[in-house]
């Protein structure tokens, strides 16, 4: 076991997943050095549902981490594991509300925004219908998002301290502009989208920055 704690961990990641993204900033947060394995949602109907990485991630989706021997999937896992294991540079205040308002903003992007604006969703959708949908979801999380940040964001999303909040936050604001969602109704969402659009942890978990980014995307 000890030799498998000591390899590179290795993440199955595509370049513009979301929830991918919030896991390479993690480790960067951590300062935890990773390969990447790159899995294209869109190569050949989708490299995530050939047999070989259906052993990896039965749900067939990014990211997935192996890591001290084992292999785990679905963002928000990975992310508390990581915490758990690697507590130094922790994303979770110490505070017992200041951690649950953490988790809070984690599942309402999680869970009540991105599966609703997700690739499967949107190909289930159609080509017509997919932005209006796509909006009105963001949106809708959005409005919750921004009422619980007005409450506890400090310079981030809880207090001064960078979270797993913010992990889940950036990539989100990236698929809203993605998506053309009118976000000036969300100051705070926008305020600590600046703020950390140039932390180099999270620079350089950005899309453009990925090894699979085609090179017209890569500005």
């Amino acid at each position: 076991m000890g030799d498998k704690i000591d390899e590179k961990p290795v993440l199955y990641s595509y370049w513009r997943s979301s929830c991918s993204w919030r896991v390479r900033i993690a480790l960067n947060l951590k300062e935890i050095p990773y390969d990447i394995k790159a899995v294209s949602l869109i190569k050949g109907g989708g490299e995530q549902h050939c047999n070989e990485y259906r052993e990896v991630n039965p749900m067939e989706q990014v990211p997935s981490l192996v890591i001290d021997g084992h292999t785990l999937i679905e963002s928000l896992s990975i992310m508390h594991y990581l915490e758990e294991t690697r507590p130094q540079r922790p994303l979770m205040p110490q505070d017992c509300y200041k951690r649950a308002k953490v988790r809070e903003i984690c599942e309402v992007i999680s869970s009540g925004i991105q599966p609703l604006q997700n690739l499967i969703v949107l190909i289930h959708v159609g080509e017509e219908k997919k932005k209006e949908w796509a909006q009105h979801w963001i949106m809708r999380g959005f409005r919750a998002v921004e009422k619980i940040l007005s409450s506890v964001a400090g310079k981030y999303c809880v207090g001064d301290e960078i979270s797993l909040a913010d992990c889940c936050l950036i990539p989100q604001v990236f698929n809203a502009r993605r998506f053309h969602v009118d976000l000036r109704p969300f100051p705070i969402i926008l305020r600590i989208d600046r703020e950390l659009e140039n932390h180099p942890a999270f620079r350089a978990a950005h899309p453009s920055a990925q090894p699979d980014c085609p090179p017209e995307a890569a500005k």
